[in-house]
């Protein structure tokens, strides 16, 4: 079975998936930390965000590895060609670039397929923009998790804190969550909108355990 959980940048996608993945016994594949690894190898071998062809040819080309302790759900650590960039592909650099890298056909392509061979291999909960109307469109639950603008700032913020890794000013993490929601809107490519079948669920207004409880009982019908 694949759950997938689609939705804007802070809506909570990340911290869901695992516990859901963790309830349901399912593996949990964060796709995001995929183009997040393509736009981290660019600013490396100083790729411009605008040069598609080279963009293409690094996701074609990189070696995404997430590695997992024995029996673990979610990845202990995410490797690129062997290097360990767990922490790296969570800066602000990496949150303003990662829209860019991801709007490109080639670099969509190349990962979908990889998804695409993942989730082939067992029980997945699969987040991301596009995995309910792209990658997995047969996917037997789906599900939208948005929060309000502010919401969204507010946890990145914590997060960020916590972690150690990105900006802790509200109004520049709001501002980034804004414009890349505009981005990831009008791309051309797989643009960021829910599964006409999707449940809709706005964790503004629910805890992580209410918004949690809820996806596992829409897999459970589909199990049962």
């Amino acid at each position: 079975m694949i759950v997938a959980i689609d939705g804007p940048s802070g809506a909570g996608k990340s911290t869901v998936s695992k516990l859901v993945a963790e309830r349901l016994g399912f593996s949990c594949l964060d796709t995001g930390a995929m183009y997040r690894c393509v736009a981290w190898r660019a600013a490396q071998e100083g790729v411009d965000l605008g040069d598609q062809a080279q963009l293409g040819r690094i996701a074609r080309e990189a070696r995404i590895e997430f590695v997992h302790e024995p029996g673990s759900i979610a990845a202990r650590a995410v490797l690129v060609d062997g290097c360990d960039v767990t922490a790296q592909i969570r800066t602000a650099q990496i949150d303003r670039a990662v829209s860019a890298v991801s709007a490109v056909v080639a670099v969509r392509e190349a990962l979908v397929d990889q998804q695409r061979a993942i989730g082939a291999g067992g029980d997945f909960v699969v987040e991301g923009r596009d995995i309910g109307t792209v990658v997995f469109p047969q996917a037997e639950v789906k599900v939208f998790l948005t929060a309000s603008n502010e919401e969204r700032a507010r946890r990145r913020v914590a997060q960020n804190a916590e972690r150690g890794v990105g900006s802790v000013d509200f109004d520049e993490v709001l501002a980034d969550i804004v414009a890349r929601d505009a981005r990831d809107e009008a791309r051309a490519a797989s643009p960021l909108v829910a599964a006409d079948d999707a449940a809709l669920i706005d964790s503004t207004r629910f805890s992580r355990d209410e918004v949690v409880a809820r996806i596992c009982a829409l897999a459970a019908e589909k199990l049962s």
